[in-house]
């Protein structure tokens, strides 16, 4: 992934992962302790993923149409997973403006 940046957020004792200044990722904690990432996805795939996974949620704290948050420790494959991670990283890039893209290209 290109020009990845991540942060720590203090407050929500989570990890965030931006591209051009845009959040794609965030791993933290559920109410309950149990670790989750939350990621971007499109309201299409976030409601097919939700069904057929009980480990994947609506967004904790984010908004719920447009990110899921994963239950890490669940019954979520790997490989899903991993297309959700890319999902997100490429619904952000692509919403990036076409200077901003070219920019993170050309590093």
């Amino acid at each position: 992934m290109f020009a990845m940046v991540e942060d720590y957020k203090e407050e929500w004792d989570a990890v965030r992962y931006f591209i051009g200044g845009k959040m794609f990722a965030m791993v933290g904690n559920y109410k309950d302790g149990r670790p989750i990432v939350s990621l971007k996805r499109t309201p299409e795939y976030g409601i097919e993923v939700q069904e057929k996974y009980p480990d994947i949620i609506p967004g904790y704290y984010l908004n719920k149409v447009h990110w899921s948050s994963i239950f890490i420790e669940g019954n979520v494959p790997e490989k899903i997973l991993r297309e959700m991670i890319d999902q997100s990283y490429e619904l952000v890039f692509k919403s990036l403006t076409k200077s901003v893209q070219k920019e993170i290209l050309d590093r």
